[in-house]
């Protein structure tokens, strides 16, 4: 198609209202021949070009049709000033596309060879009474059909009524386009519930292993998988489901009675592995501790630097706002200090719950130690709440200074009865801390009695344990010692003519192994009216003997 053109701008205006923007307007790039006086341009109304701009043009330039000729008829476009054609809702899927107003002589060839650039066409079903349809392959393509909509058709150069007619076009309902619309649309359902399922199978957890059937290969197996650490949880699901399924039977009794065993054995493993978590949980537990005693400190020493600025010497070079924000900063920590405080008296209260009341009936010692314990936390946090008010005691009493001085400065204004305000609540507040100062005297005063009649009932049990120990080793040492006496009377009875000391000391010794012959020896000499010593043989042959007399002693009482 060859559209001549006196004027190549004109046709640039054109092309741009159709959405094909030129490359330039005097250069070749349009296709014009200046020898043929012609341009070639591509015809927006082609199959495959789309009438979509690919530049935004401003909304408020209408766009400008022009004339189309074709083979056998030409298209003149309607009035700008016109109000646009208007359409029918679109149809779901639509391809069809209704034309009205053609001319009586139109052909369905002159049809088809006009709505042949819009696309593809598929079917045109013409009327005798001047409209037809027509459906495209491509939803796309009923668009570009409906760009025509409005132009007037007249067939080739005749002024006859029959061969011209202004065209509508407009979308129609048709089943065949509702039909493919349907099938592609469950087509996407069917795509859509596919990956769903792929997904929700991908996202389910995978199914547990089936478990075998009980025989005694698969038993022998299984015993040494319960012997194994790695594999014994996967082991103990297997033996339930045997023992589940009433595989227990005389005959098998015996390998599920080992299996059983060894399920058994592992319970000193986890004993341990327990215990070897909770010494770790008391280590983590005591890391804590120590790092809060750690921070508490650290807050001890910044509320003390607050304490030292609020005092008078320092105070009175700050400035009001230096003042106001020290004295913010001093609440706050002081807060904090409290809040960790509060921590650490609760993780030892914690402690003190945890220890059993057996193991203090047991040892009252460790008892009496630990009540020392809780009345020195006790007393302790008692001191440190006590300085904590006297602190706060002595920065009300620095602001009620510096509102006495400021008064006796200033003029009795509206100001001034403020501030009598806030010294009689100041001072109130003042009386309220003082009192409370004292109840927490008298009771650090009780606690410290508490605590000194907790150590002496502490000296006194361990002195009681000390003597019962003393007259336990002593009782000991008689029942030795009157066992000793009584092995030697007899010894020393059933031989009359008596016995050296290192015959007397070899047969005791078979008896008690820790006793020496010195030990003996004192001991019988301690002993006059039972033992006596005697000296036998002259010269090199003397020879030293003991004698058993206790006898001899009561025929003389």
């Amino acid at each position: 198609i060859t559209v001549p053109v006196a004027d190549p701008g004109a046709w640039a205006t054109a092309m741009n209202n159709l959405g094909i923007v030129p490359m330039g307007l005097t250069g070749q790039q349009l296709g014009f021949d200046p020898n043929l006086g012609i341009i070639t341009p591509i015809n927006p109304m082609m199959a495959g070009i789309s009438l979509v701009q690919s530049h935004p043009v401003a909304a408020e330039l209408p766009v400008i049709k022009e004339i189309i000729h074709c083979k056998n008829c030409t298209l003149f476009p309607q009035n700008p000033n016109l109000p646009p054609p208007s359409t029918r809702e679109r149809p779901p899927g639509c391809k069809t596309v209704f034309v009205g107003g053609l001319p009586e002589n139109a052909t369905e060839e002159i049809v088809k060879e006009v709505f042949d650039q819009c696309g593809e066409i598929v079917a045109i079903r013409k009327s005798k009474k001047n409209f037809c349809h027509i459906r495209f392959i491509e939803e796309f393509m009923v668009d570009k059909a409906l760009y025509l909509s409005g132009y007037r058709m007249r067939i080739g150069s005749s002024t006859d009524k029959k061969d011209s007619g202004r065209i509508h076009v407009d979308f129609a309902q048709a089943r065949d386009d509702l039909y493919e619309w349907e099938c592609k649309q469950r087509l996407l359902a069917r795509e859509e519930r596919h990956r769903r399922k792929i997904q929700e199978d991908w996202l389910r957890p995978p199914s547990p292993p089936p478990i075998m059937h009980f025989s005694e290969h698969e038993a022998a197996l299984l015993a040494e998988k319960l012997k194994d650490d790695n594999k014994f949880s996967d082991a103990t699901a297997v033996l339930f489901t045997w023992i589940d399924r009433g595989e227990v039977n005389r005959r098998t009794a015996n390998h599920f009675y080992s299996m059983i065993q060894s399920a058994n054995s592992h319970v000193r493993r986890l004993m341990n592995e327990k215990a070897q978590h909770e010494e770790e949980m008391e280590l983590a537990k005591e890391h804590f501790k120590n790092s809060l005693l750690a921070i508490l400190t650290q807050f001890e020493q910044i509320t003390a630097v607050f304490t030292a600025a609020t005092r008078q010497k320092a105070w009175d070079h700050f400035s009001k706002a230096q003042r106001k924000n020290i004295d913010i900063w001093r609440k706050q920590s002081e807060e904090l200090r409290n809040a960790h405080s509060e921590d650490i008296m609760g993780i030892r209260r914690e402690e003190e719950m945890e220890m059993s009341d057996e193991d203090l009936e047991e040892n009252p010692c460790k008892k009496m130690r630990m009540e020392d314990t809780v009345l020195s936390a006790q007393t302790c946090a008692l001191r440190e709440e006590n300085d904590s008010l006297r602190w706060q005691l002595d920065a009300y009493r620095n602001e009620v200074e510096l509102l006495k001085k400021e008064q006796g400065k200033m003029y009795r204004t509206e100001e001034d009865h403020t501030q009598e305000q806030q010294l009689h609540f100041l001072q109130q507040t003042m009386q309220n801390m003082q009192q409370q100062l004292l109840r927490l005297q008298e009771e650090l005063k009780g606690k410290e009695l508490e605590l000194e009649q907790a150590k002496d009932e502490q000296h006194y049990l361990e002195g009681e344990v000390l003597i019962r120990g003393n007259i336990c080793s002593l009782t000991s040492l008689l029942c030795c010692l009157s066992l000793h006496t009584g092995i030697i009377s007899t010894f020393l009875h059933v031989h009359p003519f008596g016995a050296n000391i290192e015959y007397l000391w070899s047969y005791i010794q078979r008896l008690d192994t820790k006793i020496s012959a010195g030990e003996l020896e004192r001991l019988m000499v301690r002993l006059p009216n039972m033992f006596q010593q005697e000296f036998s043989g002259v010269g090199a042959t003397l020879e030293k003997r003991w004698k058993f007399c206790g006898f001899e002693t009561l025929k003389s009482v």
